[in-house]
């Protein structure tokens, strides 16, 4: 296995299940985007804690919602698998020391408070979903304080090792060993014979460069630095042989600013979500040996502008005034709809009454880092005035625009018609209350309020074996990748806790695939 995140540990798991003598590489100390994540993983159908929680869910409700998320990035056999497999994934989880619960957040969030650990995480039930799909709360957050990704990894990690699992950290893969055809090993480079000293130090900056680094750019790329320099010193050359199969489980290509600017141009300027490590070096080992790639233009940018819940009674507008999309949609695709169409410039207009709620709101509804984000949206982030002409001239926003708008929102909500841009009525409230603020959520370095993104395309698999497949669409014998590797369930569109899903989903898959595979 190369790469020890969710993905990698999953496929290690059921590996080892399988009769299989696993090892793992990892190029530091495990964990990944996983152990930096908030720990959700998007499951339904009718799970023990929809269940506990009193959610009526079922399979097809799930499959409905998904494949309008999904689109065409798996087939309609895949996800209806994945949907079918989902509470047996999260009992799965649990077996191997996860923990979940059904406490039900009642309110719209991004991320819910310690209070709860299961939520809305998409768009489910926002305007035109909920008609097509009977929507449910499907994202299972780890039981655990914060972000609780890294409690998810280390019980993952800690059931591998339980199974004889051998993880070999400071590990970089360089390069496939490739003999007739089937890959049959590895080509590394490893501090596994550094000093000690040597060892600790890689990993630490690693994990500093990991957090408070992602958050702070110049210190985790001095850091990087340091690690290079460590890496090029003390790393020697060794060749691994794979008996049975190499699965590709390394993470995505956020921090790999040629690649990003080579396929997704516009989403440059956020904030890389991942380590140093998603750097594409995974998938560059699929395509030197012929791999196919699709997806690779698909990057998730979140524009939340929840919590507090009150935000979403705002009205989403462009430097034109106009309305950019339902405000209760999940962050990703108001980020995509932003960046494609409207520049990433996008301000949330909010009156008197609705900033009013906010501010009583925000810390109850909150995590530490969103009560920050909260704080600085409601005081440094905005401009306010007594007119919305005014306030629009302060903002850079189009006056005329604004009021149109603001016009069209208002006469709706009065004739209780169907808001213009499909927003539910519970969610709709007049802007009509002076003063009024123009909230600033364009896309832009900030460190009151990041763009957090990451990349959800990569190398192409079999759907059924996780086998990766060839520009012609032929298996590469002995080779599997799964997780930001690979393209999967959510490489179309993602919505929180469909990735991790998908580690889990596609990890148990090729760590199945490669264990059984004939010698």
């Amino acid at each position: 296995m190369i790469g020890f995140g969710a993905a990698g540990a999953c496929a290690a798991i059921e590996a080892a299940d399988a009769g299989a003598d696993v090892l793992v590489l990892d190029r530091f100390d495990g964990g990944g985007a996983t152990a930096l994540s908030g720990g959700v993983v998007y499951a339904g159908g009718g799970t023990a804690q929809q269940r506990e929680a009193g959610v009526d869910d079922s399979v097809d409700a799930m499959y409905d919602y998904l494949r309008l998320e999904v689109g065409e990035a798996v087939s309609a056999e895949t996800l209806r698998r994945f949907c079918e497999q989902s509470p047996g994934m999260i009992e799965w989880l649990e077996r191997n020391g996860v923990p979940f619960e059904g406490s039900l957040c009642p309110y719209k969030t991004s991320y819910p408070n310690d209070e709860y650990y299961l939520y809305y995480s998409g768009s489910e039930s926002a305007g035109g979903f909920r008609d097509l799909a009977k929507p449910a709360a499907r994202g299972h957050r780890t039981k655990g304080p914060g972000t609780s990704g890294k409690l998810l990894f280390a019980r993952l990690a800690q059931a591998a090792r339980q199974r004889g699992v051998r993880v070999l950290p400071g590990t970089r893969a360089e390069s496939l060993i490739v003999e007739n055809g089937t890959v049959t090993g590895v080509r590394v480079r490893t501090m596994r014979d550094a000093p000690a000293r040597v060892r600790a130090a890689h990993a630490r900056m690693a994990r500093y460069a990991a957090k408070p680094g992602i958050y702070v750019p110049s210190v985790r790329k001095a850091l990087q630095h340091r690690i290079e320099r460590l890496e090029r010193r003390y790393a020697r050359e060794v060749e691994l042989t794979a008996r049975r199969g190499v699965v590709i489980a390394a993470g995505g290509f956020i921090f790999n600013r040629a690649l990003v600017r080579e396929h997704a141009p516009a989403y440059r300027g956020g904030l890389a979500l991942g380590t140093i490590a998603d750097d594409g070096s995974g998938i560059g080992l699929g395509t030197a040996v012929g791999a196919a790639t699709a997806e690779m233009h698909r990057v998730s940018a979140w524009r939340f502008v929840t919590p507090p819940s009150a935000m979403l009674k705002g009205v989403l507008v462009d430097v034109a005034g106009r309305r950019i999309i339902d405000e209760s949609r999940y962050g990703a695709a108001v980020g995509e709809v932003m960046i494609g169409k409207h520049d990433g410039k996008g301000w949330l207009l909010a009156d008197a009454e609705t900033i009013a709620e906010a501010r009583r709101t925000a810390r109850r509804e909150s995590q530490w880092f969103q009560w920050l984000q909260a704080r600085y949206l409601l005081q440094r982030g905005r401009v306010s005035a007594n007119s919305l002409d005014e306030v629009a001239r302060k903002a850079g926003v189009d006056p005329d625009g604004l009021r149109a708008s603001v016009e069209a929102y208002n006469a709706a909500a009065d004739a209780g018609a169907a808001d213009p841009a499909g927003k539910p009525a519970e969610y709709v409230r007049p802007v009509r209350t002076p003063p009024f603020s123009l909230i600033d959520v364009s896309i832009k370095p900030s460190l009151g309020f990041p763009c957090p993104m990451l990349t959800l395309g990569g190398l192409v698999v079999d759907e059924s074996t996780g086998q990766v497949r060839d520009a012609d669409g032929a298996g590469i014998a002995g080779l599997y990748a799964a997780g930001r590797s690979a393209v999967g369930i959510c490489s179309r569109s993602y919505v929180s806790g469909l990735s991790l899903a998908d580690c889990v989903f596609s990890g148990r898959r090729a760590g199945i695939s490669a264990a059984r595979r004939a010698q």
